[in-house]
């Protein structure tokens, strides 16, 4: 059994998905689609640039990495059920868009979430050397957000799926508690929070696009990783996260209900009760660790490659 996975080329998680796969599974994947017996669609957006007549002859199985119902309009609808046409099974990472997904096909979904590499998150002890490496002060309460916030059409829009209103909200409650509070912000597209936090006068610090030793470094020196989004399908910071020992808080979406504690887990009303629970998480994210947690995916392309 040989398996293709197609390319997202964005610089985005799903191409570190594309290579953690590769460099971990390599004698069942294959770089040469017309070697392969099954086609992943993990970048389903980029579906078009393989040939239909491959799509229509191998087993094809398509991740859905999260439906943004406010946005699923009949121009998305109509390209949704024009891939579907090639697609034999789904894979979702999440039991929320599995339950989205089932409305719109009756075709097999495996709810598998995605791993986390234990060998680029892990937690480290010297948070104090690394506070002064990058010049953040050892005081400060650093709240952290690594995700973008601001819609890509006009780079100043919030991107209110990634919940950067709700984030700035509890922040500056926050502020009230912790007057040092400073925040982290990394990754592209932060426009938005950036404008906002200039506006209340809120201290941050901003590394753009780091490399993963940056980031693992960005997490072990947080006092608090704040989730706030609406929707998501993991997110991948959860699981990063809970990998590094990083205090986390989310709002309901996604895999958060596999990894924390329900008391970890806020709504707009008690976000000022959630409490970070780091063993509690970490206990949970460690089944998710390569490369144990490619058997869950080894199972579901067993069962593709025979049906």
């Amino acid at each position: 059994m040989k398996i293709y996975l197609n390319k997202a080329g964005e610089n985005w998680i799903v191409d570190r998905f594309y290579s953690e796969w590769n460099d971990f599974n390599s004698s069942t994947t294959s770089n040469f689609i017309f070697n392969s017996d099954i086609i992943w669609l993990i970048a389903p957006w980029t579906w078009r640039k393989i040939n239909k007549n491959n799509l229509s002859r191998k087993k094809v199985v398509c991740t859905i990495h999260h439906i943004d119902e406010s946005k699923f309009d009949e121009k998305q609808k109509k390209e949704f059920y024009e891939r579907d046409k090639y697609v034999d099974f789904y894979h979702v990472i999440s039991e929320k868009t599995f339950k989205q997904l089932v409305k719109l096909t009756d075709k097999k979904i495996f709810e598998i979430p995605f791993w986390v590499n234990q060998n680029i998150w892990f937690q480290l002890d010297n948070k104090t050397a690394l506070r002064k490496k990058y010049n953040i002060d050892k005081n400060s309460f650093l709240v952290g957000s690594f995700q973008r916030d601001t819609e890509g059409h006009d780079l100043k829009s919030p991107k209110l799926s990634k919940g950067p209103d709700q984030f700035l909200k509890i922040v500056r409650k926050l502020c009230d508690e912790k007057k040092d509070l400073t925040v982290l912000l990394s990754g592209k597209r932060r426009q938005y929070l950036i404008s906002e936090l200039n506006n209340f006068k809120i201290p941050f610090y901003y590394l753009e696009m780091t490399d993963h030793k940056t980031l693992n470094e960005l997490y072990n020196i947080l006092d608090l990783y704040i989730v706030a989004s609406r929707v998501e399908g993991g997110p991948q910071s959860i699981l990063e996260a809970a990998a590094t020992k990083t205090p986390l808080i989310s709002t309901n979406v996604g895999i958060a209900e596999k990894i924390l504690n329900s008391s970890s887990i806020y709504n707009m009303e008690n976000f000022m009760e959630a409490e970070p629970d780091i063993e509690y998480s970490y206990s949970n994210v460690k089944k998710y660790f390569v490369p144990e947690a490619f058997k869950s995916f080894y199972d579901m392309f067993e069962f593709v490659s025979e049906n």
